[in-house]
């Protein structure tokens, strides 16, 4: 073969070699991108579990027809009638279903908001947190409402009342993100969420209520769990949808104006600059030049 010829390498050989080279590129960039996906599985186990069980229990449903679904979410409703005949079962089942929007809209919230609590965490921080407020608000819940139902300030009808879906455990994992919220940025957080909370439970049913009991049940845990005091770009980029999401589980779409929630941050601002005020009136006072404790006089 003459190695002065017009092609050299033959064309055939170097096509080839591109080919394989392209197919290299290819290969290193789909080992790269498994490498990625295994990582974040390694970091985010419980909430990608959580995340595939939704998607599948709906899509389940979905093909079983709605007969099925109206069935599931009845049989599954953590009300009264469910508890009272010792369905205990359906304190976690309810947690997988969806009483709603299709999973596919609200999903993304959830997985970010529920990401940045297993990356502060770890997966049994966000395990306890998800089950203290989904668990924990449900029976305060249902002892509230026996007591109301009893006393005849709610219709009996309540008891049969559908109540399924996540919203107790993400709201109450809202609130056990407290600790982490920059000192002072934390009573603006807290005033903000409590502020919404109340003003939509003061206009809706019972499940705004569980809503207000499982964001102070996250808030009072917040101080027992481990917090972060660096927030990167990718915690501060999740914190931004998830509190985008919780927003809308607390108010939803025809919930009050934020007003509430700025009203409540200002009332937690000034609470907060009243008691640092007291806190540091006998230290200042202690501190002015001069003041020395003199012993007494005989």
């Amino acid at each position: 073969m003459n190695p002065h010829a017009d092609h050299w390498p033959p064309i055939a050989t170097r096509a080839a070699r591109e080919g394989a080279a392209a197919a290299l590129r290819i290969e290193n960039r789909r080992t790269t991108l498994s490498s990625r996906v295994l990582s974040v599985a390694a970091w985010l186990p419980a909430t990608i579990v959580y995340a595939v069980m939704l998607l599948g229990v709906s899509f389940l449903l979905t093909v079983l027809g709605p007969h099925t679904h109206d069935v599931a979410v009845r049989e599954m409703s953590t009300n009264l009638h469910n508890l009272a005949h010792g369905h205990i079962v359906t304190l976690v089942g309810s947690a997988f279903l969806s009483d709603g929007g299709h999973v596919l809209f609200w999903l993304p919230g959830l997985v970010c908001l529920l990401a940045l609590g297993e990356l502060i965490w770890r997966s049994r921080g966000l395990v306890v947190a998800f089950a203290l407020g989904h668990i924990g608000a449900t029976l305060v819940v249902a002892a509230w409402l026996t007591t109301a139902l009893k006393a005849g300030w709610l219709p009996m009808s309540l008891a049969r009342a559908t109540d399924v879906g996540m919203s107790y455990g993400a709201v109450c994992v809202l609130g056990a993100l407290t600790a982490s919220i920059p000192s002072r940025w934390r009573p603006v957080w807290i005033g903000w969420w409590l502020g919404n909370a109340v003003a939509a439970a003061l206009s809706a049913d019972f499940t705004a209520v569980g809503h207000v009991i499982a964001l102070l049940l996250g808030i009072a845990l917040s101080f027992r769990l481990r917090s972060i005091s660096q927030w990167t770009l990718l915690h501060s980029a999740l914190l931004v949808v998830g509190s985008a999401f919780g927003y809308m589980v607390l108010c939803g779409p025809a919930g009050p104006a934020p007003t509430a929630g700025a009203a409540g941050a200002l009332i937690a601002v000034v609470a907060a600059w009243i008691l640092r005020s007291r806190d540091g009136a006998p230290e200042t006072l202690t501190g002015q030049p001069g003041f020395v404790p003199q012993p007494a006089q005989s």
